[in-house]
């Protein structure tokens, strides 16, 4: 199995976790998260250092993934994922053995589809996003980078959700409406457009 480095040491990191043990493609060698960590463990997992040190996993030919979750902004997540562009990481791509994606849909690097998760023809989903637990993501919807598209969410067919969105835990879009890039769409709703 390829090693695999994760980075950020919260609840989103454990969900991470325990897709990545079931997915069994790569080999979790630990965990970056904040210097005041380090020696903690997560699930077994050490926490061995804090983004300070990626440069040294790179050279280890390594994979990251980014395991900070997105509520209130994507910002922490981005800035990761630059640092790691920047340094010239491999960039892991997770999909849940539990989770089902279409043969005519296409999956961003970083990007991690969740257990019980669906994506359906057509849909296209950019890098560093979050399909988590039971969304659906249906036929030609374009989710953009920096997403977090959240727990039994249904976006519908057609939807684009721009960079930085985060769509709550079962709001449901109409078909073929837009957000916003940042936007917040809060668990429950519907998703007229725009916000």
């Amino acid at each position: 199995m390829e090693k695999i480095v994760l980075l950020g040491g919260g609840g989103h990191c454990k969900s991470c976790i325990d897709v990545i043990e079931q997915e069994e493609k790569y080999d979790i060698i630990g965990i970056l998260d904040q210097p005041s960590s380090v020696g903690e463990t997560i699930f077994g997992y050490d926490i061995i250092g804090a983004d300070i040190d990626i440069e040294k996993y790179v050279k280890y030919g390594c994979n990251f993934l980014v395991t900070v979750g997105q509520i209130t902004s994507p910002l922490l997540r981005k800035n990761i994922f630059s640092k790691l562009k920047s340094e010239s990481a491999k960039l892991a791509t997770i999909i849940s053995p539990r989770a089902y994606l279409s043969k005519h849909a296409m999956v961003g690097v970083g990007t991690i589809l969740m257990h019980d998760s669906l994506v359906n023809a057509g849909a296209i989903l950019g890098e560093n996003c979050i399909i988590n637990s039971k969304a659906l993501i249906e036929h030609d919807v374009t989710v953009e980078d920096h997403c977090h598209i959240s727990t039994s969410a249904v976006v519908n067919g057609g939807v684009t959700i721009r960079e930085g969105t985060f769509f709550g835990s079962n709001a449901v879009s109409k078909e073929y409406v837009e957000s916003m890039s940042d936007g917040f769409i809060k668990a429950g709703s519907v998703f007229k457009g725009e916000l």
